[in-house]
């Protein structure tokens, strides 16, 4: 899950200092067909937030959790959907908008260095918490295959300074060419592990049957909101996607494809693992499997995927403060400086399910909802009927809403793991 690298880039190749309106894009060379289209969506969207599902089924119950995760799918496709219009219509008086490509430049486009600083903010925070999330992963699973302490030391505490001269490594190479084809590999094994714990799913649940709950209380609803919009989130590859397609006109039916077959996925997922493990269904999915060759390796194969995917995700957050506060210049102390604070966090944070809730709360709600109808509210204004202002404010106020409670619910989570 994450932002293509050019979606928060720098152009200097017209001015030597960027400033507040350079477009961050410069024109794509090559157009994507259809099914490239459709891949890049599914590349975009799916990533670690899908290992937290099946213990948000448990949390919300099964029944509810689906239905939860398909509103939620549907609502991201919808303001997906309101980004792609909006630029549309502002682009079509070229004399009064100039070049749209990103997400921020839409928010600078309507309402000026305030609205591409809300966006600004919103993706650092969002690609921070991803990593952040990454961390807890890697330290929680190392921490359930070898529970080893050094020096009185937790494994997790261990585990997560280890990784720490690593990343300072790996986040200072100014390019993400020589890391492109971890994406790939990053891929490749997210969707492997998939089908070898949903295959494992199927037969511990056929063996056990444990008692399995429909329904949760009404705060683990907007806990539940929190992990499927984090597990959706990927609003911002959008307008580069679109900008990149060949058949335009086609964009919306390939995106609503796309999101259609990860909702399937999402939802097989999420229900077999709380299926399998019933009321004992863990915050991490794989570690409900045991310690056998073949969980190891997937376990394995998670952490070193994840382990590698962190500079990818951390690049926009580089590319938006360096563009900032460094003229768009390479800045190495900033970065390393960006990493400590990622791996403070990671430390102070005990559940890997509790996280994605609260960055799906707190930031990706704000930005997948509440920024795409304010920004179609306010470039539609004046030919908007009724029914598509009603839509757009009840977007906002229902966005807002749900961060307000999913922030304070997933901070009572985390406060009450830690005590």
């Amino acid at each position: 899950m994450g932002f293509e690298k050019d979606e928060a880039s720098s152009s200097s190749y017209i001015l030597n200092v960027p400033r507040e309106e350079t477009p961050l894009l410069n024109k794509a060379n090559h157009l994507s067909s259809q099914t490239k289209t459709f891949a890049n969506v599914f590349l975009a969207i799916v990533g670690a937030g899908v290992l937290g599902l099946p213990y948000t089924f448990k949390r919300t119950g099964w029944i509810t959790g689906a239905v939860m995760l398909f509103s939620i799918a549907f609502l991201t496709y919808h303001c997906m959907m309101l980004l792609v219009h909006t630029r549309r219509k502002l682009e079509s008086n070229p004399l009064k908008s100039p070049k749209i490509s990103s997400f921020g430049d839409l928010g600078f486009v309507i309402c000026g260095p305030a609205g591409r600083f809300a966006v600004d903010a919103m993706i650092v925070l969002s690609q921070a918490g991803f990593c952040v999330s990454y961390l807890i992963f890697i330290a929680n699973t190392l921490a359930y295959m070898f529970n080893y302490k050094i020096l009185g030391i937790s494994p997790k505490v261990v585990y997560i300074w280890s990784c720490f001269p690593f990343q300072l490594g790996l986040n200072s190479i100014p390019t993400l060419t020589l890391l492109a084809p971890l994406s790939i590999f990053a891929d490749v094994v997210d969707i492997g592990a998939m089908g070898v714990v949903m295959a494992e799913d199927v037969m511990i649940f056929l063996k056990n049957r444990p008692v399995l709950e429909p329904f949760g209380g009404f705060n683990e609803f907007f806990y539940g909101i929190g992990v499927a919009v984090y597990a959706f989130e990927g609003i911002g590859m959008v307008l580069p996607l679109e900008s990149e397609m060949k058949e335009k006109n086609k964009f919306g039916t390939v995106l609503a494809s796309s999101m259609a077959f990860i909702s399937l996925m999402f939802g097989g997922f999420g229900i077999l693992g709380y299926f399998a493990f019933g009321e004992a269904t863990k915050d991490i999915i794989t570690t409900n499997l045991g310690q056998s060759l073949l969980s190891t390796l997937v376990q394995l194969g998670l952490c070193i995927n994840l382990f590698f995917t962190f500079p990818l995700m951390m690049n926009p957050v580089y590319e938006v403060v360096e563009r900032r506060f460094c003229e768009a210049r390479y800045c190495l102390w900033l970065r390393w400086a960006m990493v400590l604070a990622v791996t403070l966090v990671a430390l102070l944070v005990p559940n890997f399910a509790d996280f994605l809730s609260l960055v799906g709360s707190s930031v990706c709600i704000v930005l997948g909802f509440v920024l795409p109808a304010l920004f179609h509210l306010l470039a539609h204004k004046q030919e908007l009927g009724w029914q598509g202002l009603a839509l757009d404010v009840a977007i906002l106020v229902l966005g807002l809403a749900f961060a307000v409670s999913g922030t304070c619910s997933s901070l009572l989570e985390i406060f009450a793991a830690k005590a």
